[in-house]
This record gives C-alpha cells, sequence and structure tokens, in this order.
C-alpha cells in the first residue's frame, strides 16, 4: 500500500500525510473539510489528529484521480465516507461505462480509416452539393442525411439565396464515413463522435497516426482504474471507524 508510514502511536500530523505524497499540510486539511478523508478528531489544542484510516484513504483518494478525475473521485471517497457503498460504486460503473464508450469510439474510427484505406473510391468532390446530389452520391435518402445533421454528424450550412442545405467536400468526405460506418452497424452518438475527432485531426488521415497514442491513453486510464480500485478497497478493508461501514 502507497501511504502514510505509521508512527508509534499511529497518529499523524497533517505534514506526515502531505509529505509522502508531495502535498501541502493545508491540502491535506482542506480534504478533511471537504470530506474526501473522514472527520478527523481533535486534540485538547484543536489540531487535527490524523490515523492511518485517514492514510488509506488519502492514498485512495489520490489513486482514484488518474482514472476517475477530481470531481468522480471525491464523490466516490465522501460516500464511501458516509457508509454509502453502493452510491460509491455507481460513480466507479459509470466511469467504466465511460471507458467502455471511448473505447467502442476509438475502434470505430479505426474501423472508418481502415475502411478508407481499402476501399476504391471515386475521387472526392470538389465542389459543394444539394442535399439531393449527395444523397443520390450515398444510395441514401435525404431524410437519412438530415437525421445525420440531427444527431451532429453532418453540418451543412445553407445557401444564403436559397436556404437550401449545401454540403463542402470536408461535409461530403464527412457523410462517406458516416455512410460506411453506419453500414458497419455503428450507432449514430458513436458515429457523432468519430466524426468530432476526424474534424478536429483535420481529415482520416491525421487521425490515423494519433490512434495509437488514444488507445495507449485509454490503457492508461484503464490501469489507473485498477489502481484506484486497489486502493480504495485496501481503505474500505482496513477502515474501523462507523461512518465507512456499508448501509
Amino acid at each position: 500500500m502507497v501511504g502514510a508510514k505509521p508512527s508509534n502511536t499511529g497518529i499523524h500530523r497533517p505534514a506526515d500525510l502531505a509529505r509522502v505524497h508531495g502535498l501541502s499540510a493545508q491540502a491535506v486539511r482542506n480534504y478533511e473539510r471537504d470530506g474526501v478523508l473522514p472527520p478527523a478528531e481533535r486534540n485538547s489544542n484543536g489540531y487535527r489528529r490524523f490515523t492511518d484510516v485517514h492514510a488509506r484513504a488519502l492514498s485512495a483518494y489520490l489513486a482514484l484521480i488518474p482514472g476517475h478525475g477530481y470531481a468522480a473521485s471525491g464523490e466516490i471517497m465522501r460516500a464511501v465516507n458516509r457508509g454509502e457503498i453502493d452510491t460509491a460504486l455507481r460513480t466507479i460503473d459509470h466511469s467504466h461505462a465511460l471507458l467502455q464508450r471511448d473505447r467502442e469510439t476509438l475502434d470505430a474510427v479505426e474501423a472508418a480509416v481502415a475502411l478508407l484505406a481499402g476501399t476504391q473510391r471515386e475521387p472526392q468532390t470538389r465542389t459543394a452539393l444539394p442535399i439531393s446530389a449527395l444523397a443520390h452520391r450515398l444510395g441514401v435518402r435525404p431524410a437519412t442525411l438530415r437525421k445525420w445533421e440531427r444527431a451532429g454528424i453532418l453540418q451543412p450550412v445553407r445557401d444564403p439565396a436559397t436556404r437550401y442545405r449545401v454540403y463542402s467536400p470536408d461535409d461530403v468526405r464527412d457523410a462517406e464515413l458516416a455512410h460506411l460506418l453506419r453500414r458497419g452497424g455503428y450507432r449514430l452518438d458513436h458515429i457523432a463522435g468519430v466524426l468530432r475527432r476526424v474534424r478536429a485531426a483535420g481529415g482520416p488521415e491525421p487521425l490515423a497516426a494519433s490512434l495509437r497514442q488514444w488507445r495507449e491513453r485509454l490503457t492508461e486510464r484503464g490501469r489507473a482504474m485498477l489502481t484506484g480500485a486497489a486502493r480504495l478497497a485496501e481503505y474500505i478493508d482496513g477502515a474501523t471507524g462507523p461512518t465507512i461501514r456499508p448501509r
């Protein structure tokens, strides 16, 4: 366990806990004030008396942050300290669901890039297309393109004179990607996430170069969740105070 080394009495000052993690003593006091650490007893002169339980709580909180973020990690620790273990587990489950969603989006991006690389297509048009021409190009109905627009997949502009939708070359590229992914069974919300990545990268080719780094970050996040879970389990299993017993 990564945590403060217990003193002979099992009592720690804020500075003792802070030193182990490179924090300030005030940060440790703030964590106790905010409920991230369980309430600390005070001695006769008003100073906080932290114990090994607080040391484990601090290690658990700091280990949770890389995988779950500050806000969710705070929610998890406050719930545990209230004895609401199920509430804490729901927050953890939500973080895992978000990670799974990100993995599915990455899978969809990789599938799109692979499909584009392996599919012989006519050269992309360099002129803007009306909705009817784009629908014909893809073999879909105009209503389908309007649905994709509502889902955030396409972002056509309107012709100033006619107010009709006009699809730029980038819009056509996005529509072709969306069409490939829909044929692969991906949901509209996942496709919208893919297209946001493509637009941010400037197209599918630059995006392909960043996929490995993206997956490495997801792997690091998943491993951090495992570490955070281990530290949290150590804290819960080793705690003796009534405030962190499951209700």
